[in-house]
């Protein structure tokens, strides 16, 4: 799958710009601040259709415009595809797939698969385990239709159960029928996200592994491991053990939306214990391993945005990580880069064709 042409219009710092892409390596080179982050997160834009930086989609919308427009030609599967994400202040974004509008976003995860590594990612490490759980769901959802529309629906009963447990404390009342109906439906639809994640991780973890032993030479070693109410118990079982604590924190405290990763290095949190650099390494390793996987799941091989890369590695391990470029594994690469000279000495090596687009 190649991404052929890209046009902006209204997109965070861009009126209106186009780029036609090498089928290999494109590097994107400039200072700070002039948007080589943002043409990724454009590109990011139109697999997943909303950006990886800035979650507030109208904060997407170039300052003082109404709307945005992120326009790009693809080849696939010897077919050309047009999609286009645009949004209009006030109203409802828009995703079309050559011409059409999507019904629903959720058709369009998974047709373009891509994978970003940035400086970003260490809110992995850094944060609370929200986003580790939607990084484990992105990569499911990226091939599993069925996981993604049960997990939106798993969502929504979480809300409405919530809902019920502060109307409950607002008019200080209970009625145990009422909740018992939510906790079934948790159940049921909670059971099998938790494992489908447990099933994934199975097969998750070694490629993970793999690729760390690559990138850090195998001077460490790296554990990845899955946490989850449900491993011992069945989440109706626990709701109804949770209730009490449930009424008092108008919340419900234990299911799937509470689970987590834990990362460690030679046996330790590696938020904790772990260097930068070891940080670092985890980190792409974990996107590579995302790479790998969604690869062999969807049998197209995604599109890797590289964002600012020399700032997350040594050179060293920045020419390993090109250098598996030259593998048949992968397929179109995007960098970005403050150093033009720095970016075209190393994809140089690759012995591929490349464009350098200065901005």
């Amino acid at each position: 799958m190649i991404l052929k042409t890209l046009s902006l219009l209204n997109y965070k710092n861009f009126d209106s710009c186009s780029f036609n892409f090498d089928d290999n390596i494109n590097c994107l080179v400039g200072k700070n601040g002039v948007g080589k982050t943002n043409i990724l997160d454009a590109i990011y834009h139109l697999s997943y259709g909303k950006s990886y930086f800035n979650p507030v989609a109208t904060q997407n919308i170039k300052h003082n415009e109404d709307f945005f427009v992120v326009d790009g030609e693809y080849e696939k599967s010897g077919r050309k595809e047009k999609i286009v994400v645009s949004l209009k202040k006030g109203q409802k974004k828009i995703i079309k797939r050559n011409g059409k509008a999507y019904d629903k976003f959720s058709d369009h995860i998974g047709f373009l698969p891509l994978v970003i590594i940035s400086p970003a990612d260490r809110d992995l490490i850094t944060e609370g385990s929200d986003v580790r759980r939607k990084f484990i769901d992105s990569i499911i959802s990226q091939s599993d239709k069925a996981y993604l529309d049960t997990l939106i629906k798993y969502n929504k009963v979480l809300v409405q159960r919530n809902s019920l447990l502060k109307y409950f404390a607002a008019n200080n009342t209970f009625n145990n029928d009422a909740i018992s109906v939510y906790n079934q439906q948790l159940n049921d639809l909670g059971t099998p996200i938790f494992k489908k994640r447990e099933e994934f991780l199975k097969e998750f973890i070694p490629i993970f592994k793999k690729q760390y032993e690559i990138i850090s030479s195998g001077k460490e070693d790296v554990g990845l491991s899955y946490k989850s109410d449900l491993i011992d118990s069945e989440l109706k079982d626990l709701l109804e053990l949770q209730i009490n604590k449930d009424k008092a924190l108008q919340y419900t405290s234990v299911g799937i939306h509470k689970d987590d990763l834990s990362f460690v290095i030679e046996g330790h949190p590696i938020k904790k214990f772990g260097s930068q650099g070891q940080q670092k390494s985890f980190l792409v390793s974990l996107k590579l391993a995302q790479f790998d996987f969604i690869k062999k799941q969807s049998g197209v091989t995604p599109i890797l945005l590289l964002d600012d890369i020399f700032d997350k590695l040594d050179e060293q391990r920045v020419e390993q990580l090109i250098g598996l470029v030259n593998d048949e594994n992968f397929g179109q690469l995007f960098i970005s880069d403050t150093h033009a000279d720095r970016t075209e000495a190393v994809v140089k090596n690759t012995n591929q064709s490349y464009k350098m687009f200065k901005l």
